[in-house]
């Protein structure tokens, strides 16, 4: 300086890290994401346990969190998800399906048959966009409507998605239970085709949910969260040479999604 003076060195502060983010926060989050990779519901220990940090520090944190109705006490002292994260989760799946609607768009224009996104919440699998086909008999699913993982195609593809460990704590925590007769409900069964499914890229729904309805699905690759897109119609209509032609389309649409949102 022209004064001659030196500038005041920086302030530190012992909650903003050197890459810039602030720990406190990041440490928040941590903790929310880990009671729900533990199934909703968690004590002060199993979360110390699961996250690292010190009891002292996760007191801290939840105490923080409950009291903004992030996270609600229970009478046995754990604790759970909060209900101030519906109102988020459901207005950033509203923006989320918004955002991937021109994508879905053109994927129905490709194979003629209604297109989904859904996402991962919890241990189910939550739709947050559509785009119907143009045929007068066609598949309607409601926007925010929860199904299970086990026996979708979106549920499948987001198992998929997980580290083989990770799908199998899920199908441990829900269980496999019969919606149809060709609802997979064995976990070896289910295990090896989510095998199948992460080398070729995709997976199919037989049935499982809904008798007479075939679905395609595949996972979308990216940075905030799992989601998966599927095209679902009449099994008179997705038959196996319609399902070879549309598999591919499927597996690009969410790799495009995956695309937009490593960019987002």
């Amino acid at each position: 300086m022209t004064d001659g003076t030196q500038p005041a060195p920086p302030t530190t502060r012992p909650d903003v890290p050197r890459t810039g983010g602030v720990q406190s926060l990041t440490r928040a989050f941590d903790l929310l994401e880990t009671l729900a990779e533990a199934g909703g519901e968690a004590g002060l220990s199993e979360l110390a346990d699961r996250t690292g940090l010190a009891p002292a520090t996760i007191h801290r944190l939840v105490r923080t969190l409950v009291g903004l109705g992030y996270l609600r006490q229970l009478p046995s002292r754990r604790y759970t998800l909060g209900p101030k994260l519906v109102g988020l989760g459901e207005t950033a799946a509203r923006q989320f399906g918004r955002w991937a609607t021109p994508v879905l768009a053109d994927l129905v224009a490709e194979v003629g048959e209604t297109a989904n996104l859904a996402v991962l919440d919890g241990d189910r699998a939550v739709y947050v966009a559509q785009v119907p086909s143009p045929h007068r008999m066609r598949m309607f699913t409601e926007i925010g409507r929860r199904v299970p993982v086990h026996c979708t195609g979106v549920g499948k593809a987001l198992l998929s998605a997980l580290p083989p460990a990770d799908a199998a704590a899920v199908v441990a925590r829900t269980g496999l239970p019969a919606v149809t007769p060709t609802t997979i409900t064995d976990p070896d069964v289910l295990a090896r085709e989510l095998a199948v499914a992460r080398e070729r890229g995709y997976v199919l729904d037989e049935g499982e949910q809904e008798t007479g309805v075939r679905c395609v699905a595949a996972p979308v690759a990216g940075p905030h969260g799992s989601a998966a897109v599927s095209v679902s119609g009449p099994l008179s209509r997705m038959d196996d040479t319609a399902v070879a032609r549309i598999a591919p389309l499927v597996v690009a649409a969410g790799r495009r999604l995956g695309a937009l949102l490593a960019t987002a």
